[in-house]
């Protein structure tokens, strides 16, 4: 089998409720890449990939299809299920920019599902839980309005929320005591900053809620809330509350610096950070390995991404597999059939072979082609 010829689309994914805002940022939509790679058996595999705009972090929509475009002549002709080959050919065509190999990594593992008939999940190591657990982000808004999306959410089947702070500390110790008011004992909610407080400010803030959990029985988390691994270091080494690293989890070696330092409880493992499923799946199973939980998700995206979070997490034990989140059902616009299926707060993936996902291609504007 061989890579007869690479389409690139792209797609926007406006927000349900309006904009998406966290830590300084804030955004009406997502700026998506999707890629097809065919082959010269026909079949078809599909991937995506969805960075948080271009000022976040190093990572933008613009970049994935320039750099799809340096990388997919050299993998014509290459057999797409052999993936540590395409992922070092890759490599070697285009030094760093993991964000730009996750949808063609993506892709090969849907078509190397389809070879052998089998969901990508099992190919991970088979469906170690039935349903994902899913969190749901408490966008970045006014204290109140915060927390009157608690009841909402919690109707929905929710019990475990992203609750989007990093901005003014101040405003944010309101926004987290006011989420807290509305929620249960048992419930989580996990303070993401997103990188977005100095480390003093961050310092505040963790004190300012140190007791939240002790009061309510609530299960409080503390996500990234400086840019630097260092200064998030310094903010572990003050506050008792369950940490979670996620910008600047990057690496194996930024992982196993962490684990050396006692750095965090957690990490986000983001496949599209790591350069996709073949990478995202041995960071996985070194998580594992050295006893460290894990959300499973990525940084954005729609049905295709969703559905790439889901095999991931399902193959993942349960024990290790924290949360994980359905990005598709934040958007308005639908660009593939065959997403996991959202209820009472959990995903179930499709049993269909590879990714289980096939793109509606009139929702996608063409980019290019390479044959």
């Amino acid at each position: 089998m061989k890579i007869s010829r690479i389409r690139v689309f792209r797609a926007d994914l406006p927000m349900i409720e309006g904009s998406y805002s966290w830590s300084t940022q804030s955004h009406a939509g997502f700026d998506t890449t999707v890629v097809l790679v065919d082959t010269d058996e026909g079949l078809t595999g599909v991937g995506e990939c969805c960075p948080l705009g271009p000022t976040y972090l190093p990572a933008y929509a613009h970049g994935v299809r320039a750099g799809i475009a340096q990388l997919a002549p050299h993998l014509i002709n290459e057999d797409p299920t052999q993936l540590d080959r395409i992922n070092s050919l890759m490599d070697a065509q285009l030094k760093g920019h993991p964000y730009v190999k996750s949808a063609i990594d993506m892709a090969c593992w849907d078509i190397l599902g389809k070879v052998a008939d089998l969901p990508v999940y099992v190919l991970l190591g088979g469906k170690l839980q039935e349903k994902v657990t899913l969190y749901k982000v408490v966008s970045r808004a006014d204290p109140n309005a915060m927390a009157e999306r608690i009841p909402e959410y919690r109707n929905q089947g929710f019990r475990q929320f992203q609750v989007k702070v990093g901005e003014d500390p101040s405003t944010d110790i309101i926004r987290i005591h006011r989420v807290a008011e509305k929620m249960e004992a048992g419930e989580v909610l996990n303070a993401d900053a997103n990188t977005g407080w100095k480390q003093h400010e961050a310092l505040q803030v963790a004190h300012a809620i140190a007791d939240i959990g002790k009061q309510t029985g609530i299960r409080v988390t503390f996500e990234q809330p400086c840019l630097s691994y260092h200064e998030c270091l310094a903010v572990r080494q003050h506050t008792d509350l369950p940490f979670v690293l996620d910008e600047c989890m990057d690496s194996i070696s930024a992982l196993l610096q962490a684990q050396h330092d006692h750095a965090m409880d957690m990490i986000n493992l983001k496949i599209s950070r790591f350069g996709g499923i073949t990478r995202a799946r041995q960071v996985r199973d070194l998580c594992v390995s050295l006893g460290l939980p894990m959300n499973v998700e990525d940084s954005w995206g729609g049905e295709i991404t969703t559905a790439a979070i889901a095999h991931l997490a399902h193959s993942t034990p349960p024990e290790f597999q924290f949360q994980s989140s359905a990005f598709h059902e934040y958007s308005t616009t639908q660009i593939a059939t065959g997403a996991p299926s959202v209820q009472d707060g959990a995903m179930v993936v499709s049993n269909a072979s590879g990714l289980g996902v096939e793109p509606i291609v009139d929702a996608l504007e063409a980019v290019a082609e390479f044959n």
